[in-house]
């Protein structure tokens, strides 16, 4: 992936040099066809279009933002009740997540989110210890945001 990057930034100096131009404009029109003439190549690299995993990485940031935003609501409708009546409870969830990068950014991911926190990862790797700030309203909608950021995190990572 760091290659097809590589090579694309050195087309779109190549190209500005030819060009004999040295502007932004120039350098983005040269990136540009770089990216067409990458993903011509992609297959001599062995690898996924590095693109693709950008894509996947802005992916993953609208589902977090999307989810912080919903679980904001979600918290704030239980703080302007008079009463509040949650019922704050902690639950295993068995994840697919392997490495030493994916299982932490899950953990990041949902400590971030308000009203949920990842408490602990088994020493296996295979589990984690949830949070939940509401169990019985919100566990629901907490599994669809922890399925959804796992697929994202491995098109990201994977």
């Amino acid at each position: 992936m760091a290659a097809q990057f590589l090579l694309n930034i050195v087309i779109a100096f190549l190209w500005t040099l030819i060009a004999d131009e040295l502007s932004v404009n120039t350098f983005t029109s040269g990136f540009l066809a770089g990216i067409v003439i990458v993903f011509l190549m992609r297959r001599f690299f062995g690898q996924q279009f590095y693109l693709r995993r950008v894509y996947a990485a802005i992916k993953l940031l609208v589902i977090f933002m999307t989810n912080l935003l919903t679980s904001s609501i979600h918290v704030i409708n239980h703080i302007l009740k008079p009463t509040i009546r949650i019922k704050p409870g902690i639950f295993k969830y068995d994840t697919v997540l392997e490495g030493e990068w994916e299982i932490p950014a899950l953990a990041l991911l949902m400590a971030l989110t308000p009203g949920s926190v990842v408490m602990e990862v088994t020493p296996e790797g295979d589990a984690v210890y949830i949070h939940a700030m509401d169990v019985e309203e919100s566990k629901d909608m907490l599994l669809r945001s922890v399925v959804r950021y796992e697929k994202a995190i491995m098109e990201v990572t994977r």
